[in-house]
C-alpha cells in the first residue's frame, strides 16, 4: 500500500465508525424505551388484556360494585396468568360467572332490542307502540 492510500483508507473507517456509532445510539434509545414500556404492569392491566367481549364492561361494574373483593379476585387472576395456567382470553359471561361463582352478584345493565321495520327498539318501546296501534284502531 501507497503513502496516499492510507489517508483515505483513515477517512473512509472513519465515517464508517461514526455511522457504527450513530446506529448503536439509536438502538440502545430504543432498548431504553422497549424497557420502559416492559415495567411490571399493575393487576388490573394485565387482567384487563385478556378480558374481550364486554369483559371490560363486567369488570368496571365490578369495581364500582364491589371495589375490595373485586380487587382481590383480580389479583389472584394476575397471578394465575403470570403462572402461565391462564392462556387463553376470557370473555365477559365468564368472567360473570366466576365472580357470582364465588357469590358476588353484580347487577347489569340489560336491555332486550327487537328489531321493527329494520330498526333495533327497546322490547318495552315496541309493546308501547304495538299498544298504542292497537287503541288507535278500536
Amino acid at each position: 500500500m501507497s503513502e496516499a492510500e492510507d489517508p483515505d483508507i483513515t477517512i473512509i473507517k472513519a465515517r464508517k465508525l461514526k455511522e457504527l456509532q450513530k446506529i448503536a445510539a439509536i438502538q440502545e434509545k430504543l432498548k431504553s424505551r422497549n424497557q420502559k414500556d416492559t415495567m411490571p404492569k399493575t393487576n388490573r392491566e394485565i387482567v384487563s388484556v385478556y378480558l374481550y367481549d364486554r369483559g371490560d364492561e363486567v369488570l368496571a361494574l365490578a369495581e364500582t360494585q364491589f371495589p375490595i373483593q373485586t380487587r382481590a379476585i383480580v389479583d389472584k387472576i394476575a397471578e394465575i396468568i403470570r403462572l402461565g395456567e391462564i392462556n387463553q382470553k376470557i370473555s365477559g359471561g365468564e368472567l360473570l360467572a366466576l365472580f357470582r361463582s364465588v357469590g358476588i352478584n353484580i347487577r347489569l345493565n340489560t336491555s332486550i332490542r327487537v328489531e321493527d321495520h329494520g330498526k333495533l327498539v327497546s322490547f318495552s318501546d315496541k309493546l308501547k307502540y304495538e299498544n298504542e296501534d292497537s287503541s288507535a284502531k278500536a
